[in-house]
This record gives C-alpha cells, sequence and structure tokens, in this order.
C-alpha cells in the first residue's frame, strides 16, 4: 500500500485534471458545449434511452438533463419518439447529424491531447491509459461492494 503522501499527492493531481477537462472543453464547437457533447457520446456509447436513463448516466438532476437534451434536439444532433411501453415517455437517439459532430468532437479532443502531449513517448502515453483504465476499474469495483465516499472528506486542492 502507498503512503499516505502519495494519496494526498494523487487527490492534488486528480483535483487539477479540471484544467485538463476545460481545455479539452474549448476544442468543442461553439454550438455544441460539453453538457450537450456527455449527451451525444452516452446515447452513442449507450443506445436508445429515456431522459431518466440519460440523467442517471450523466449522475445529473432531471432538469439539467432535461435542458441540455433540449439543447441537442434543437440543433437535429437527436431524435425523441415516443417510447412503445409509456406513451408519456419519450426515447432518445442519436441520428446521422449527431453522429457526425461526435466524430468532429472526437477528432478535435484526440488533436488537443495530441498537441498536448507530443513530447511524451507511445509508451507513456499508454502507461497513462492503462494506470487511468486501472484506477475507473478500482472505483467501479467500489461502488459494485457498496463503498460511499465520505461526504465530510474534503479534496485538497
Amino acid at each position: 500500500m502507498a503512503a499516505q503522501s502519495q494519496y494526498e499527492e494523487l487527490a492534488r493531481q486528480l483535483s487539477a485534471i479540471g484544467a485538463v477537462k476545460r481545455d479539452l472543453a474549448r476544442s468543442l464547437p461553439y454550438e455544441c458545449p460539453a453538457g450537450s457533447a456527455a449527451v451525444l457520446h452516452l446515447l452513442h456509447r449507450h443506445g436508445e434511452m429515456r431522459m431518466s436513463r440519460l440523467a442517471e448516466l450523466l449522475a445529473i438532476d432531471m432538469s439539467v438533463t432535461s435542458r441540455h437534451v433540449a439543447h441537442v434536439a434543437e440543433h437535429g444532433w437527436i431524435d425523441r419518439q415516443p417510447d412503445p411501453l409509456d406513451k408519456r415517455s419519450r426515447l432518445l437517439r442519436l441520428n446521422p447529424r449527431g453522429e457526425r459532430l461526435l466524430g468532429l468532437i472526437s477528432d478535435r479532443y484526440v488533436q488537443t491531447l495530441a498537441g498536448a502531449l507530443r513530447d511524451w513517448s507511445d509508451d507513456e502515453v499508454g502507461q497513462l491509459n492503462g494506470l487511468l483504465a486501472r484506477l475507473r476499474e478500482s472505483f467501479g469495483d467500489c461502488r459494485s461492494r457498496g463503498h460511499q465516499p465520505d461526504p465530510t472528506v474534503r479534496t485538497p486542492a
């Protein structure tokens, strides 16, 4: 097990990842803010779903999810169809226009990462990918065991 000081440094580094995410968000097309891009990505990854499921995956309130969905629908990137099992609900589906936009977003993200990491070796980028995947899996394992974060613990800046 790592020393306490290593976990403290890791907490600081993970907090600083917000700056990386903001830089990536700057590469998004003007008309597609980060919340909209997240909606498109989840519909691409998980397929057709109700808004309630999308809100769960986004881990945000239904009212916020509704605003994101309205934005992507107004821009013609998704289709909303009545749910045959519950006519009060709608099923959300990424359409070809949304798929094209998602391809553009992916290309821009890759270009931004490649530019920022241009002095990294393939091995270093591979190590980062592997370690980040392992970190996500570790937290996934914690959630499956019913682990809940302590709300009284604050992450150091």
